[in-house]
């Protein structure tokens, strides 16, 4: 390798590693504006999917979050309060998961949100689902109500085109055409 290729490796290596503190404060400016959201991905739940005896609302027939997941939980609603992060709502799937992460940001009040149900392995209606969410980001909009919204990775994905990980928070807004825009991501770990 010649050293000219050499100094444009490193100075590109360099500019990422400056650009990613940056970024990671943008994201944070983001998720503090008016009219963004917090869609969050559940925290870290061992496993894919769910037992072929899945039940809502019945906990010992689901895959649940590990400690590490309920502490992963814990840790996120401390750096959302950290950044003057301020929620009005959390609105969460209806898996015993999604609301153990809900419930453990520390956020009040806590609400099941049909739409951020998971539609994983025919579940669900991705589709319907996911217009139903678009429908209740607009009326959190003309309320002027900033929400947490506690998801699954196909749902978020569905929405955004991110793969979110385990506990990541995907800042969105709704546009006027009816489209979503990220406007950041948030990794707390």
């Amino acid at each position: 390798m010649t050293k000219r290729w050499t100094g444009i490796i490193l100075a590109a290596a360099l500019a990422a590693v400056q650009a990613a503190p940056a970024a990671a404060q943008d994201a944070w400016q983001a998720a503090r504006a008016e009219g963004t959201h917090l869609l969050m991905r559940h925290a870290i739940a061992p496993g894919t999917g769910d037992p072929s005896n899945f039940v809502v609302g019945d906990c010992a027939t689901q895959r649940n979050l590990s400690e590490e997941g309920r502490r992963q939980a814990e840790r996120i609603g401390g750096k959302l309060r950290e950044n003057d992060v301020a929620i009005d709502l959390v609105l969460t799937s209806q898996w015993c998961r999604g609301r153990d992460t809900a419930d453990r940001l520390g956020f009040r009040p806590v609400e099941d949100e049909p739409s951020l149900s998971s539609f994983f392995a025919g579940r669900g209606d991705r589709r319907a689902q996911t217009e139903a969410l678009k429908r209740r980001i607009a009326e959190l909009d003309a309320s002027g109500q900033k929400a947490a919204l506690v998801s699954h990775q196909v749902n978020i994905t569905a929405l955004t085109g991110v793969y979110p990980s385990s506990g990541e928070i995907v800042v969105i807004r709704l546009g006027e055409d009816g489209g979503i825009s990220v406007e950041g991501q948030i990794r707390t770990d």
